[in-house]
C-alpha cells in the first residue's frame, strides 16, 4: 500500500508594494556600500596612524643607537650601552602610552633594557617604507599588545665594529584612542550621508510612484459602468503601455457590452411581434374562429419565422464572439461552398431553379461556422428572390491575393434607397425580405475576416437582370507571405 505523497500547496508569497520595493532595492545596497566604505576608510586611517607612530618608534631606536659604543679592551669586541630609561620619555606622546626597549650585542647577548621584552623576530616579515634596516610588527609584552620596532644599527669603535639589535616597543592605548576617534568621526559622516541619501530616495520614490497612486485612486473612484479611456497624456512614459493596453481592453469591453445591450434590445423588440401574433393565433384557434388545419398552418408559419429570427440573432452575436478568438485555421472555401450548395439543394429543386456552380481552389483563414453561415445566407437570399425556372449561379475563384465568391440571382435587384440601409440589421428588402438579418450577418463575418462584400445590379453591365453578391476574403497564402515578409525571410 503506497503512502500518500500529496504535497501541500506552496504558501503564497507576500506581496510587496512598488514603493517599498524601490526603497529597499535602493537603500539596502547603498547601506551595504556605506558599511564597506566605512570599514575600508577605518583601516586606511588606522594604517596611516601606524605609519605616523612607527616613525616615532624609529626615531627612538635611532636615538638609542647613537648612545652605543664599542669596548676598547677584550677580544672579541663588546658592545657598551649606558642610557637611562628617561632617554625615551621625549618620544612618549602622553601618559596613555609607554615605551620599553632592549639592546642586543654583536653575539646576541643582552646589553641593556628590559630583559623580559620578547626577542626580536627575524627581519623581512614586512616591507618597510624606511631606508634604515628596521622592521615593524605587532607583539605582546607582559600580556599587553605592543607595537615593536627592530632596528639593526652598525656600531664601530677603536676596539672593533659590529651590528647591534635595538628593540623599541610601545603600548597601543594611544593608537586605539586615535583609531576610535577616527572611527566615530567616520561613522557620523557616513550616517549623515545615509540619512541624506534616504531622504532623497524617499522623495524621489514618492514622486515617481505618485502617478501610480493617482491612477489607482481614479480607478477606485470610478463608477462600475464607466468604461471611458483613462487619461494617458500626463502619465509617465513607463505607464503608457499599461494605460494603452488597459484602454484597449476597456474599449473592447464597452463594445461587447454595447453589442449585448443591442442584442437584448433587438431581441425583445423583434421577438415581441411574432410571439404576440402566435398568441393571437392560438386564442383564435381555441375560440374556433378559424378552421383547425388553417390555424395550425398559420401557427407553423409564425413559429418558423420566430425560429429563423432567433437563429439569425444568435448567429449575429456569435460573429462578434469569433472576432476575439485568435488565429483561425486554414480552410478550403471552395469545398465549403459546394457543401452548403448541397445542403440547400432541396430548396433549389423546390423552386425549379437552374443552378450552376463553378469553383477553384481558394484557401482562406477562417472558422468553418463563419464561412458556412456567410455562404448559406447569401444562397438563401438568392434562392428567395430568384423566380421559378430562372438561373442562379455561384462561383469561387482566386484572383491575386483574394478569394472571390460570386452569387448571381435573377431577382429584381435593389433600388438606390434600399442600397443605403441594405446591411443594417432588420432592414428587409421587398415582401420576401425575411427578418432582415441575413446581410447584416454576412457583413459582420466579412469584416471580421478582413474582407469586403458588395451587392450590385447586373443591368448596368448588359447582362441578365438580377443581383450579384461579391465577397472578397484574403487568401491564406497571401497572409502567410505578408507575415514572412514582415518578420524577415528564413535563411
Amino acid at each position: 500500500m503506497s503512502a500518500d505523497r500529496t504535497q501541500p500547496a506552496p504558501a503564497a508569497l507576500p506581496r510587496i508594494s512598488l514603493r517599498r520595493f524601490l526603497l529597499l532595492g535602493i537603500l539596502l545596497p547603498v547601506l551595504g556600500f556605506v558599511i564597506i566604505n566605512t570599514v575600508t576608510l577605518y583601516r586606511q586611517a588606522l594604517a596611516a596612524a601606524d605609519t605616523a607612530y612607527d616613525r616615532t618608534l624609529l626615531a627612538s631606536a635611532k636615538a638609542i643607537g647613537e648612545l652605543l659604543t664599542v669596548s676598547d679592551s677584550g677580544n672579541p669586541p663588546r658592545l657598551l650601552a649606558s642610557l637611562p630609561y628617561s632617554a625615551l620619555e621625549a618620544f612618549e606622546a602622553d601618559n596613555r602610552s609607554r615605551m620599553v626597549y632592549r639592546v642586543t650585542g654583536f653575539s646576541g647577548e643582552m646589553v641593556s633594557g628590559f630583559h623580559d621584552l620578547p626577542p626580536a623576530r627575524p627581519q623581512g616579515r614586512t616591507r618597510s617604507v624606511y631606508a634604515a634596516l628596521v622592521d615593524f610588527y605587532d607583539d605582546n609584552y607582559q600580556g599587553e599588545p605592543v607595537r615593536m620596532a627592530v632596528l639593526l644599527q652598525p656600531v664601530s669603535g677603536l676596539g672593533g665594529q659590529g651590528m647591534a639589535t635595538i628593540q623599541v616597543a610601545e603600548t597601543l592605548q594611544l593608537r586605539r584612542t586615535l583609531a576610535q576617534s577616527l572611527l566615530m568621526q567616520t561613522l557620523w559622516q557616513q550616517l549623515l550621508l545615509v540619512v541624506l541619501i534616504a531622504l532623497v530616495v524617499v522623495f524621489v520614490v514618492q514622486r515617481a510612484t505618485a502617478p501610480v497612486r493617482l491612477l489607482s485612486a481614479q480607478m477606485l473612484a470610478r463608477d462600475e459602468a464607466d468604461l471611458s479611456p483613462l487619461p494617458a497624456r500626463t502619465a509617465p512614459r513607463e505607464l503608457q503601455p499599461l494605460l494603452d493596453a488597459t484602454n484597449k481592453v476597456m474599449a473592447r469591453l464597452a463594445q461587447v457590452l454595447d453589442l449585448q445591450k443591442r442584442f437584448v434590445r433587438d431581441a425583445s423588440h423583434q421577438l415581441r411581434t411574432p410571439l404576440a401574433v402566435l398568441k393571437t393565433q392560438v386564442q383564435s384557434a381555441r375560440r374556433g374562429d378559424v378552421d383547425a388545419e388553417q390555424a395550425l398552418a398559420e401557427i407553423n408559419v409564425t413559429v418558423d419565422r420566430a425560429t429563423e429570427l432567433a437563429n439569425q440573432m444568435l448567429a449575429l452575436a456569435k460573429v462578434e464572439q469569433l472576432r476575439h478568438q485568435g488565429d483561425a485555421p486554414v480552410l478550403a472555401w471552395d469545398q465549403i461552398v459546394r457543401a452548403v450548395a448541397l445542403d440547400v439543394s432541396p430548396l433549389l429543386a423546390a423552386g425549379s431553379i437552374d443552378f450552376d456552380i463553378e469553383t477553384q481552389a481558394a484557401p482562406v483563414r477562417a472558422h468553418e461556422w463563419a464561412l458556412r453561415e456567410l455562404t448559406r445566407n447569401l444562397l438563401h437570399n438568392a434562392i428567395k428572390h430568384t423566380p421559378a425556372g430562372a438561373p442562379l449561379s455561384v462561383s469561387v475563384s482566386a484572383l491575386g491575393d483574394w478569394a472571390v465568391l460570386k452569387v448571381s440571382d435573377s431577382g429584381p435587384g435593389i433600388g438606390p434607397a434600399q442600397r443605403q440601409r441594405l446591411f443594417q440589421p432588420f432592414a428587409a428588402v421587398g415582401a420576401k425580405g425575411g427578418s432582415g438579418l441575413g446581410l447584416a450577418i454576412c457583413q459582420e463575418i466579412v469584416q471580421s475576416l478582413g474582407g469586403s462584400i458588395e451587392l450590385r445590379n447586373r443591368e448596368a453591365d448588359g447582362e441578365l437582370p438580377g443581383l450579384e453578391a461579391v465577397v472578397r476574403l484574403p487568401l491564406a497564402t497571401a497572409i502567410t507571405t505578408a507575415a514572412t515578409t514582415a518578420t524577415g525571410s528564413p535563411a
